[in-house]
């Protein structure tokens, strides 16, 4: 049974993790290398916990509770008994590596270990540690407390014993599991990235507006969100990273980014986290951004 958890980043993915980790009666340990970013991550699971009590999807006392079982701090030394932890750092291979690497010295031998990649080969980063039968991928999704699935990705060295527990561990959290191919992108990604950069590719050709491309792919394929919205929600820099790891991994064309999304990157058009990308958010409602194309 897992019962302790280590989480390494308290960003985006990481707090997320550590609160359903927490709030599904599990002790946590979530680490990161400055104070400032432990302070902000708590800060996002304390407010993310407050706002399910306002919906009345929590009580008070649960939310206390739930609190009380995250350890965040800078000390890695505290993962040390912990029977799962998770890696949530950068999508950047090699800083993924040095931690692993640094990592695995500190941890219970028996302790399994799990990375949140969303592109990087599982086995890369498994030939990192020292134990490759005991690591695994486990892609949560944004927003992680409520986005139901998570790709559990086994390698061709991975236990099968790792597998189940990592699976009975996705369970226990009331997310859905799905097994997925060590190959980059797994499953989701290895769809959704080609559907992304297309329709950049699409603006840039002028296909058609940014509203009505986002527009047809609402009503005429019923998807939630267009993919400008979702590109916008994701990052961008975050969907430029996936696809030029992706491209690397497969030299296919599908997956390369067009130099329109490179542009904005560069420009610090980044999307919903930087106020500005395909949509500006300095108005309600958002309008489209003004891209000279």
């Amino acid at each position: 049974m897992i019962e302790t958890i280590g989480i390494i980043g308290a960003g985006t993915m990481g707090n997320g993790i550590a609160q359903i980790c927490a709030a599904a009666g599990l002790q946590v340990t979530m680490i990161d290398i400055s104070e400032a970013a432990v302070a902000k991550g708590m800060a996002t699971v304390t407010g993310s916990l407050e706002r399910l009590v306002n919906k009345q999807k929590m009580t008070d006392a649960d939310r206390q509770a739930a609190l009380a079982r995250i350890n965040a701090t800078t000390d890695n030394s505290k993962l040390t008994n912990c029977d799962l932890v998770i890696e949530a750092a950068t999508e950047r291979e090699d800083l993924k590596i040095k931690i692993l690497k640094d990592l695995c010295a500190t941890l219970n031998p028996r302790a399994i270990v799990a990375t949140n990649t969303s592109s990087i080969p599982i086995t890369k980063l498994a030939a990192s540690t020292d134990r490759p039968d005991r690591f695994i991928g486990m892609h949560f999704f944004n927003p992680v407390p409520l986005m139901k699935l998570v790709e559990v990705i086994r390698t061709i060295t991975t236990s099968k014993e790792t597998e189940e527990r990592a699976l009975d561990f996705v369970r226990w959290l009331d997310k859905e599991p799905i097994r997925a191919k060590d190959s980059s992108g797994f499953v989701v990604n290895l769809l959704l990235i080609p559907y992304m950069v297309d329709a950049i590719r699409a603006l840039e050709s002028n296909v058609a507006s940014i509203e009505d491309i986002d527009k047809g792919m609402q009503l005429g394929a019923g998807h939630p969100m267009g993919p400008f919205t979702l590109l916008d929600f994701v990052g961008l820099d975050t969907v430029y990273k996936i696809a030029e790891i992706m491209f690397e991994e497969y030299r296919d064309s599908r997956y390369a980014p067009p130099p329109l999304l490179k542009r904005m990157v560069l420009a610090g058009m980044l999307g919903r986290k930087s106020g500005k990308g395909f949509y500006d958010y300095s108005t309600t409602p958002p309008r489209v951004s003004a891209l000279g194309l």
